[in-house]
């Protein structure tokens, strides 16, 4: 048991750790530049040695695609925290409910959009992007299935319906977050409700 405990306190140290160099990193990222901020400029910063960096991440590029592994497990344990009554559709919105808070700040807001910058211009980066992406939809469609299960409601392997729905979720967040950055009087959390609210009501 006390090992347990131990682990445990040394992988939440290690979480912490990481989002705390992914925070340092993308305000140095908005304030100089991707290109201009080095690894030693991120632990300067973050009050880091550059062999202490090194356990954490890979690379300068490990650590941006490393904010996705953070938001993937903060996305999972959302998901996993709801009420198991509580309908499928419902709970992947709610599952959300930290990214549109950590939004609505603006210097987070400006953050955000310009690490998805940085992915979308570098084609090595969109790619590792877009491999972490299925990965995180593939975990939540995976409690997805649980919960159906644990509701009396078990889907067949060979069901596509959990990874569908979950698909449909991003794809709504997605959607209200283009129209976000577009539209800056529109907040993301009325966008993805009405985004999430019409796909689930379209054409019945």
């Amino acid at each position: 048991m006390a090992e347990d405990l131990h682990l445990s306190l040394r992988e939440r140290t290690r979480r912490a750790v990481q989002a705390e160099l992914v925070d340092v990193a993308q305000r140095l990222f908005v304030e100089h530049g991707y290109e201009a901020t080095t690894v030693d400029s991120i632990t300067e910063a973050a009050g880091l040695s550059k062999r202490s960096f090194f356990r954490y991440f890979a690379s300068k590029e490990d650590l941006v695609l490393g904010k996705y592994d953070l938001l993937g497990e903060q996305l999972q344990a959302s998901l996993a925290a709801r009420p198991a009554e509580e309908p499928v559709w419902t709970a992947l919105r709610r599952m959300f409910d930290d990214v549109v808070t950590y939004t609505g700040d603006r210097d987070n807001s400006a953050r955000m959009e310009e690490m998805e910058r940085i992915v979308s211009t570098s084609p090595a980066l969109n790619a590792a992007y877009l491999q972490r992406l299925d990965q995180i939809q593939t975990g939540i469609a995976t409690i997805v299935r649980n919960r159906e299960a644990q509701a009396g409601r078990p889907r067949a392997s060979t069901d596509p319906a959990p990874e569908a729905i979950v698909g449909a979720a991003f794809a709504c967040m997605a959607a209200a977050r283009r129209t976000a950055t577009q539209f800056s009087d529109q907040p993301l959390d009325g966008l993805l409700d009405r985004a999430m609210t019409e796909l689930w009501t379209f054409d019945r």
